[in-house]
């Protein structure tokens, strides 16, 4: 349902004294999982190339622990990475499992499990008699 004049006049007006409040801005970036998300992807990918230069160093020096030493820290951020990606997915869609018709949708059911996913695929089935 569009909003009339009036409520679109009253919205902007509240939408740009509340983006002069810079305490404000500050509490509600602290509070969104994208922006701690996108902090973890970036310390993740300073920390894989962190591991990359000590791969290379290791190679290059000829020491074998220090390589397999970088290339495990690869490893880690990587899987760090991941995992921060995933949480921020599930972090978005929670709360968000039911539709408004009240069917769950197939975007917000990756974030579950897999019994979750059979149970709502049960459900959600069609008998066919």
């Amino acid at each position: 349902m569009p909003l009339s004049e009036h409520e679109q006049r009253l919205f902007e007006q509240i939408e740009r004294s509340l983006s002069e409040d810079p305490k404000f801005a500050s509490a509600v970036r602290q509070s969104d999982p994208k922006f701690h998300a996108r902090r973890r992807l970036i310390l993740a990918a300073i920390v894989i190339l962190a591991g990359l230069g000590l791969l290379v160093y290791g190679t290059v020096v000829s020491q074998p622990l220090l390589g397999v030493a970088g290339f495990v820290v690869m490893l880690a951020a990587a899987a760090y990475a991941m995992l921060s990606q995933r949480r921020a997915a599930t972090a978005g869609t929670k709360g968000q499992l039911r539709s408004v018709d009240g069917t769950a949708s197939r975007r917000t059911r990756r974030g579950l499990g897999i019994i979750d996913r059979l149970e709502g695929r049960w459900r959600d089935r069609g008998d066919y008699y």
